[in-house]
């Protein structure tokens, strides 16, 4: 049983035949699915609240997951803000026979606590303690910082109707 303000989540899971592409690797579409189920348990365990996914970003898939590794992805609060938890995400996969892992994808994923009505409501503050964590810390302010440069840029070029 996890306790709530657990700042770290691991989940495993095994790259089985049904999450193939057409290239005969596993799809990147699941490894987002991946990524989402441990982002959303990390938000949900430090929060203790139920959360939703505002944003993903900067997803860089470094190699590809075969079908028969086993799959650790490793979520980790890296900066809250009032309602949003931004988490660093990791993918890790490996053939269990040699039990050796490799880092096969990254990306930022940012959830928010929702009240029973669905509105955010403020998420535990989490304090950087280590240099590492000073320095994920910065990782998140520089993406978020990138991210409101995209969404201003896509809201001149793409505005919405209204």
């Amino acid at each position: 049983m996890t306790s709530i303000g657990k700042r770290e989540v691991s989940l495993r899971f095994l790259a089985e035949p049904g999450d193939v592409n057409f290239g005969g690797k596993v799809h990147g579409g699941t490894v987002m699915k991946w990524i989402d189920q441990a982002g959303y348990t990390c938000a949900v365990s430090w929060s203790g609240r139920y959360c939703v996914t505002v944003y993903v970003g900067g997803i860089r898939f470094i190699r590809p997951i075969r079908i028969g590794d086993v799959v650790e992805v490793r979520a980790r609060v890296i900066y809250t803000g009032n309602s949003s938890m931004h988490l660093s995400v990791d993918v890790q996969a490996g053939d269990p026979r040699q039990g050796r892992f490799e880092k096969t994808t990254h990306c930022v994923i940012v959830f928010v606590a929702l009240d029973e009505n669905g509105k955010p409501v403020p998420a535990p503050h989490w304090e950087p303690q280590t240099d590492e964590d000073r320095q994920l810390q910065a990782y998140a302010r520089k993406v978020m910082s990138l991210r409101t440069a995209v969404d201003e840029e896509a809201t001149r070029m793409f505005p919405t109707a209204g």
